[in-house]
């Protein structure tokens, strides 16, 4: 990639060799943050769902009791 002749191509070869142990761990590794990312996609759904009329103690019991 790096001998493409294409920019960009080209920079994204550079950063993928930047990154390479990042880039490998994140092919290789079982572990992700599908959990963490699904609580705050489920908190953001519950905001959404107040439609900014509901004030914090009233979305702090929200979360709370889904939680």
């Amino acid at each position: 990639m790096a001998e493409s002749g294409i920019a960009e191509l080209q920079s994204f070869a550079a950063c993928i060799e930047k990154d390479k142990e990042a880039v490998r761990a994140g092919l290789t590794w079982s572990i992700n943050n599908g959990m963490v990312e699904g609580r705050v996609n489920k908190l953001k759904l519950i905001k959404r769902q107040g439609y900014g009329r509901a004030g914090f103690p009233l979305l702090h019991k929200r979360v709370l009791h889904a939680m």
